[in-house]
């Protein structure tokens, strides 16, 4: 994984250049826990302050979205798209029979064959509710656009939330890295009559509060910000890609064309290819 290596590489190339130079990891580690201690502890506590109890959950959950990425993948889309294409064509031959699918996607036959789709609550509702209301006339293509749009910044809006979240502790812990140094400071004046060596030391461990501090923010919780809204920004593609299906739907263009105008908008690394989308395609109307 890439944020691993890039975690791991940060770690020695910052720390190994400082025992290149001479310096001694003796004091660092010998105060690394007790100014953790200060600056974790701050950032955690203001954060949970700041935030609900909901929010703060999320927020250590989508972290992990720093080692796993988007929660879809380009074999999801392909997916994606096969299910939306039998969808409006069912739309189009048998609107009556379309109903059973959108009223209880759980026993559809055709959401089945994509149970990843089915854990997805946002996906599941823009599918099912703009077929609905297509099914009771409001088939505005712009409209519609209109409203999807609406939803989809919403969803954006709420997988964004932790990247604020990251980003104000991010923000915080360069000044908590101060108070813990200050408070090291303290500590050291209260010790004043000691000789250089012992002093030296007790400076040099406030210092690690300093360090730390702006290490935490700009070596891995900063990066940490930018990561889960780049995998924020991939799950909203998938959205837009059932909003690009349906609008094209309600254009009259055919099933086909649909999914094309929808391919051509996923990012390439998602994208699938026109042939094996096509071959898909195929197998379904053999199937079927």
């Amino acid at each position: 994984m890439i944020a691993l290596a890039g975690i791991t590489f940060t770690f020695v190339m910052v720390f190994g250049g400082y025992l290149l130079a001479g310096g001694k990891l003796g004091i660092i580690l010998k105060s690394l826990p007790f100014e953790m201690m200060m600056i974790g502890g701050a950032a955690i506590g203001a954060f949970a302050v700041g935030n609900t109890f909901a929010s703060v959950k999320q927020t250590g959950k989508d972290t992990l979205k720093v080692f796993k990425g988007s929660q879809w993948k380009a074999e999801d889309y392909n997916q994606l798209l096969q299910v939306l294409y039998q969808l409006i064509h069912l739309a189009r031959k048998n609107p009556v029979g379309l109903e059973a699918h959108i009223d209880n996607p759980h026993d559809s036959d055709i959401f089945s064959q994509f149970p990843k789709l089915l854990k997805d609550h946002t996906a599941l509702d823009i599918i099912c509710d703009t077929l609905r209301s297509a099914s009771m006339n409001y088939d505005d293509p712009i409209q519609v656009e209109e409203l999807l749009d609406k939803k989809i910044d919403e969803t954006k809006h709420h997988l964004e939330h932790s990247v604020h979240g990251l980003q104000s502790i991010a923000d915080g812990l360069p000044a908590l890295g101060i108070v813990a140094a200050v408070l090291g400071v303290i500590k050291t004046m209260g010790s004043i009559d000691q000789p250089p060596e012992v002093l030296g030391k007790l400076i040099g461990g406030a210092l690690v509060g300093t360090f730390l501090g702006v290490f935490l923010a700009y070596c891995l919780v900063a990066p940490f910000a930018l990561k889960v809204k780049a995998a924020a920004d991939d799950d909203i593609n998938f959205y837009r890609t059932i909003k690009e299906v349906f609008v094209s739907h309600l254009h009259q263009h055919p099933p086909k064309m649909c999914l094309e105008v929808a391919r051509q908008a996923i990012p390439h690394q998602f994208r699938p290819a026109f042939a094996t989308l096509d071959e898909a395609l195929r197998t379904l109307k053999t199937n079927g």
